[in-house]
């Protein structure tokens, strides 16, 4: 019994390439015009769950924390403003995100379009815009 051992040719490779070379250019820009979408529910992903641990904030100490204190109040206790007697060893969040853009989060307490406004100012980073710049706040959740 012998065995022949077969490798593909130069034109099977050849069929190959090109037919992935298509599928990319028919996928990519599909996928392209998905990522600022994708950053945009991610950012109200992360403001809802900012909400959740602001939520059990003020279950445990009968207020928010100020805007001064802002949302590093989740992660360690408060020093400054109103007491917080009954922050939770471990805190609320294990880190506060930052926005898809690389943008810390805004907080204010209390808010402008809500008792406390936890938002993003979008790609740009500026108050306002539209579309990908627009802002993205817990008022839409």
């Amino acid at each position: 019994m012998q065995m022949t051992q077969r490798g593909f040719t130069l034109i099977e490779i050849m069929v190959v390439v090109v037919i992935m070379g298509i599928l990319a250019a028919l996928v990519a820009p599909k996928l392209m015009g998905r990522t600022d979408d994708a950053r945009m529910i991610a950012a109200r992903q992360d403001i809802a769950t900012i909400m959740q641990g602001l939520k059990l904030y003020r279950l445990d100490n009968q207020r928010y924390p100020i805007t001064e204190q802002g949302l590093q109040a989740l992660i360690t206790k408060p020093v400054t403003g109103p007491d917080a007697n009954g922050w939770k060893t471990g805190g609320y969040l294990e880190k506060v995100p930052k926005d898809p853009w690389g943008n810390p989060y805004q907080y204010l307490s209390p808010g402008i379009k809500g008792e406390i406004d936890v938002f993003s100012l979008g790609a740009d980073g500026q108050p306002g815009g539209d579309g990908n710049d627009a802002d993205i706040g817990s008022w839409e959740l």
